[in-house]
């Protein structure tokens, strides 16, 4: 299957795209985004990798030609490494991540990745004999580490990286103060946010999440741009976090508790098929 058959595209304006893997029919199947400045083009996160995102965005003409011969500079940047948002990084030269993550990318680390991927997902497979069993996400050296507060100029619009953990202890969203636009990865998304795998930690998402209703009491976010499922506006991003701080008590915590510890276990089995 060619990346032009895995992929599939819809522009919203403004030099934004969303794009999605067309044959992953799973909950787990993450947003990408397309994100064109005059002088820097930027992917925020990268899918599975099963086909490749480069390919696809070349050979559908997504990319705009730079002045005189070639694209222009493209970076790709995971929001966070799990496996649906980090596997396809490995088909990009310029790979960008929160310092607290690097490790885990460059060490192809898919118990950090949280890789669980099987056969009923892939309603398609990328090619003849593929299998989920086979499926990891490999080691990638990333070429820029991000921090807190830290500018990506594509020329004519910056992104600022936004160090939001909870869900992961790398996550961040990318805002758009111009355009008060959020590209909020798995920070929140509209739907039950997830904080019990591994590297979750309902304090710090309790902290994200006043962040997230600041954004939102300042007038600084209209859009959300999610990593999964539909966009929103910023009355929903309110409710969402504010909802998320209201159930974090006592009880949450040690169910949590819990369902941490079983995912844990599930995580330790799965990847040592994977690497055996």
């Amino acid at each position: 299957m060619s990346a032009l058959e895995w992929f599939a595209h819809k522009p919203l304006g403004g030099g934004i795209f969303w794009i999605q893997e067309r044959f992953y029919e799973s909950g787990n199947r993450a947003n990408i985004w397309l994100v064109r400045g005059s002088q820097r083009d930027v992917v925020i996160d990268a899918g599975l990798g099963l086909r490749s995102l480069p390919d696809y965005l070349r050979d559908s003409g997504l990319l705009a030609p730079a002045e005189g011969a070639g694209p222009r500079p493209l970076l790709a940047v995971a929001t966070h490494v799990h496996f649906d948002h980090s596997g396809g990084l490995q088909h990009f030269e310029e790979v960008a991540v929160h310092s607290a993550e690097a490790a885990a990318l460059l060490h192809g680390d898919n118990y950090e990745a949280v890789t669980w991927l099987s056969d009923r997902e892939v309603a398609r497979p990328p090619r003849p004999g593929w299998s989920a069993r086979q499926f990891r996400v490999p080691p990638v050296r990333p070429s820029r580490l991000l921090q807190e507060g830290d500018v990506i100029s594509l020329g004519d619009r910056q992104l600022t990286v936004m160090h939001m953990p909870g869900h992961s202890r790398g996550s961040i969203c990318l805002h758009d103060k111009d355009r008060k636009i959020l590209f909020s990865g798995d920070v929140v998304y509209d739907g039950s946010m997830i904080d019990w795998l591994p590297y979750s930690r309902i304090s710090d998402y309790v902290a994200s999440c006043q962040r997230l209703m600041d954004l939102v009491d300042r007038g600084l976010v209209e859009k959300v741009l999610p990593g999964h499922f539909n966009i929103f506006g910023a009355e929903r991003l309110y409710r969402l976090a504010s909802n998320y701080i209201s159930q974090a008590g006592v009880c949450h915590k040690i169910s949590t508790c819990a369902m941490r510890s079983i995912a844990s276990v599930a995580l330790r089995i799965t990847n040592s098929r994977i690497t055996s």
